[in-house]
Formats: structure tokens, sequence, C-alpha cells
């Protein structure tokens, strides 16, 4: 069955056609040095359950989002770039057979759409699946999964990458039958099934228990249900995984998601998908007890910045609005979503985009991840691929695709994160609208010119004087601290950081 345009896996998982728009995400006014008041979080939220790490472990935590690579070549990836550059883990693409829509000619988004829990998709065999997390292990990177429990399909019928068939949206043989989705009347008060715009400002309920997008919405509080996500995910981890990005966890209620992590083994890193929305009835603080949160007002605003004065981003942080605490978010300066719906930069911002991944590297912000994927043109564009949908090899030498994860300015910023981390902000300023400059304690600095033009300023650094390694160029050039101040010249929509652990290749 030809898959209706309403049932597009959504590019914002909770925000619904508002968001699509850019309503939705709080905007900093225009020129302001700082954005709204960040809504407190509820005192005495629920603590994470047992077994749930808070955070990931370590001075290297930087995720890179490989999104639509194959199996092999993040395996490649993580060897040849990753662990050499100092990443903490890669966040890999749904590893869920699913449904498989040629007849749209495999859009990206059919990977949100389950019809099993097999470990073969479009981007691998479960072997290739284990040996890719095997040589990440063996090069010091985490795996996080990218996993897709809130839902199945949207289709009446379907068969999957592995050949897995459906009749209908709600049966699945083996797995689950009618009575494990939520339905009319009784759990889902819209006759249509579906959740509606209104709801997300006032109907909590229906939020979580009616269907995204025509997608068949699981019942997670159902015992059988919780057990059966828990055993997929306990399959994963089985298989080495290391932690979870929750696909969608706005749209499951925040007990459920507990007591399905309860039930997993080991203690995975866990990360949930809710976007921000001023006055919306689910926020992304009721789900800091399951786990830490995408933090998408980090991209908006970003954007919002690099695209007007960066001299505003002094106080950038969880005081803004929509932001969460920097130990609870996982910042992102673009993902799959957003890049597509234009509430962010994308690659095809070029220069300002990479800029703005060099400045959410060096700034202390969250856990921040770095974005590689796909170039395309229709939002529904699928990845490179074979005939029957598979995704071929990463190839960073071509235009089809963008790996922002190995330039050498973005490893370089990598490699500064490390050697920074848990010291300050410091020293900061801003010689212009297009220039700023700030130290990390006494462990780095780092100055941006968003300008078009070379820019150079003295800036005081906060370092001991000597000759540091500008790690932006992997010590192309140099920076020279006297009297504890250094005139840098920083180029067009470029960056100068030098740290104190010394030169990009020893460091590691």
């Amino acid at each position: 069955m030809h898959r209706a345009a309403h049932l597009r896996r959504p590019l914002i998982a909770a925000a619904s056609a508002a968001v699509l728009a850019g309503a939705g995400l709080a905007l900093a006014p225009a020129g302001s040095a700082a954005a709204p008041a960040h809504r407190a979080a509820p005192s005495g939220h629920r603590a994470a359950p047992a077994g749930h790490r808070a955070a990931p472990a370590g001075q290297h935590d930087v995720i890179a989002n490989l999104f639509g690579w194959n199996w092999t070549s993040v395996a490649s990836e993580c060897t040849t770039v990753l662990g050499p550059a100092g990443y903490g883990a890669v966040q890999v693409s749904p590893p869920e057979e699913s449904f498989d829509d040629s007849a749209a000619g495999h859009p990206w988004w059919d990977v949100y759409q389950p019809v099993s829990y097999r470990l073969d998709s479009r981007f691998g065999t479960e072997a290739q699946l284990r040996a890719m997390v095997s040589a990440c292990h063996g090069a010091g990177v985490k795996v996080y999964a990218d996993a897709v429990i809130n839902h199945m399909t949207g289709q009446g019928s379907a068969t999957g990458y592995a050949g897995t068939a459906t009749t209908d949206k709600y049966t699945y043989p083996g797995l689950y039958q009618n009575g494990d989705f939520h339905h009319y009347p009784g759990d889902c008060s819209n006759s249509d099934d579906t959740i509606h715009q209104g709801d997300y400002t006032s109907n909590a309920y229906n939020v979580h228990n009616c269907e995204l997008l025509g997608l068949s919405d699981l019942r997670t509080e159902s015992d059988t249900v919780r057990a059966t996500i828990a055993g997929y995910l306990n399959s994963l981890i089985a298989d080495g995984v290391d932690g979870f990005r929750v696909d969608a966890a706005k749209h499951i209620p925040e007990a459920d998601l507990a007591a399905i992590e309860s039930r997993l083994n080991g203690a995975p890193y866990i990360y949930q998908e809710i976007s921000y929305g001023a006055g919306e009835a689910v926020q992304p603080s009721d789900y800091y007890g399951s786990g830490d949160v995408l933090d998408f007002q980090t991209g908006v605003y970003l954007k919002q910045k690099f695209q007007g004065s960066i001299s505003d981003l002094q106080t950038f942080g969880a005081t803004w609005g929509g932001m969460n605490p920097s130990d609870k978010a996982v910042s992102f300066v673009a993902n799959h979503d957003t890049e597509r719906n234009g509430s962010t930069l994308s690659w095809k911002d070029g220069a300002t985009d990479d800029l703005a991944t060099l400045f959410l590297l060096g700034w202390d912000y969250g856990t921040p991840q770095v974005y590689s994927s796909f170039a395309w043109q229709n939002s529904d564009d699928a990845p490179p691929d074979n005939a029957d949908g598979t995704v071929t090899a990463t190839d960073c030498s071509s235009s089809a695709w963008y790996c922002m994860d190995r330039r050498t300015s973005v490893t370089g910023m990598v490699g500064f994160h490390n050697a920074v981390k848990g010291a300050a902000v410091t020293h900061w300023q801003a010689p212009s609208g297009d220039v700023i400059g700030f130290g990390r304690g006494s462990a780095g600095f780092m100055a941006l010119n968003n300008s078009g033009s070379a820019a150079t300023e003295t800036f005081s650094t906060g370092l001991a004087d000597g000759t540091y390694c500008n790690v932006v160029d992997d010590c192309a050039t140099k920076a020279t601290v006297s009297g504890g101040s250094a005139t840098l010249t920083v180029p067009a929509k470029g960056a100068v950081a030098f740290d104190t652990a010394g030169p990009a290749a020893t460091r590691r």
C-alpha cells in the first residue's frame, strides 16, 4: 500500500505542524543577550532508575551522530576517525527491521516504522552490527542506538527489509496484537485516534496515548508490552550496544519509560527525544528521572545568533528559555529532523554551520553531538542506496555525503573539548557583534569570527605565557601568549583555539 502523506516520520517528533513552520520553539528576542528564563524543573522529580547512568563517563563524551550510515561504514569511521580524534561515542540509526517503502523510493523515514525487532535492517545484518560494535569498542568509542519504541508502522499492510510481512498496523505476528496498542475511545479521546495540534498545549494524556501521525501507538503501560520492548533493547545490549537515544519519548509517559529501563541489563546511557514548546503539556523536565534529554533549543538559538550577532552568546546555556540543565542536556547544532524543517542550521548553511559546531565544542554546555549524514535536496530523500533500499558505503569524498565529524577543525575541537572539560567559561570578550573570545579557566582559550573577512584582535586569555598550537588548523598556526594576552588573526568564518594539553597528536 502506498503511504499517505500524513504518515511521514515527523520532522520533530512532538511538535506537529506548528513546529514545521518554526512555531512552538522558543526564540530569543533579536539582539538580546539572554533569552526568557528557563522554566524550573519540578521539585522532587524522581531519581533515575537503578542501573541508569546519568551521563557519559570520562573526559571523552562527544557523540558523533552518523545518521543514515551503514554498519560497515560506522565501523570504519570509529577505527580511523572517531577513536583517534577522541570522540566518546557514536549514535547509529535505528537497527530494527523496518517498513520497506519501495513504492516511495525508500525514504529516510521508513526506518522509523518498525515491523519487527529483528536486527536485520537497511543498514546491515545483525552480524555486521556486532562487528561494528566490536570495532568501535576497540577504538575506545561507545555505541548508542536510536530506539524506536513508541510505535510500530502506520501502514495497512507492510513488508520489512528482512521480509517480515504484516496485514494491518495493529498485528505483528509473534510480537504484538491489537490489544497491545492504544485506541479510541478507551485510550485516546480523538475519534481519528491521532494527536491533534491543540493536545500539545492542553492534553498530555492524548500526547501520550493517541497516535503520532497515524503510527500505531504501543500500550507502554502494559506489562507485556514493556517486557517485549525491554527484550528488544536487551538484545542490543547483548550485542554490545552501550546506550539508547529514545525516539519520540515525548509520546511515552515517563513512568512507562522508567519501568522499561528497570528491566534493562547493565547500565545503558539513556537520552530522550523530547522537544520543548512554550506552554506545552509535556516538557523535557518531566523526563529527567528516566535519562538525559536532547536539547532542541541549543540548535534553535545557535541558528538565530550565528545568523545575527554571536556577541549575544555570553550567557548561552540553561538560563535561556527552554534549555535544560547542562548535566541533563545532549546538545546539538542540527539533526535529521531539524535540518529538514529549518529550525536549525544545516549543511546547506556551509561555513556558518561549521562555525556553530566549533562553538558548541568549545563552550561549556551539555554533552555535545556532532552531526554527519547525507546530502539531500527533497526532505524525503533516501541516503545513497542500492535498488533494494540497503544503504551503500559512506564516501566522504563524494558530494552525496557530508562528514562534519572528520573535518580537521572539528576533530581538533573535540580534542579541545576533552582538554578543557570541567573548566568554567571565563574571560568573555566581544570586540564586535561578529567576533568573540572566551577562556575555559586556565585550560584553554577560543576566538571565533562570524564575519566575511579576517579579524585581528588582542584578547586576554587567562593562560600562562607561551606558544600554543591552534587546534582548529592542526597546528598549522600558533598563538603566542605574553602577559596573559594574545593577538590573534581569526580567519573569516573561522576560529582559533588552543589549550594547555599540547599538540593534538600527543593528547588523545
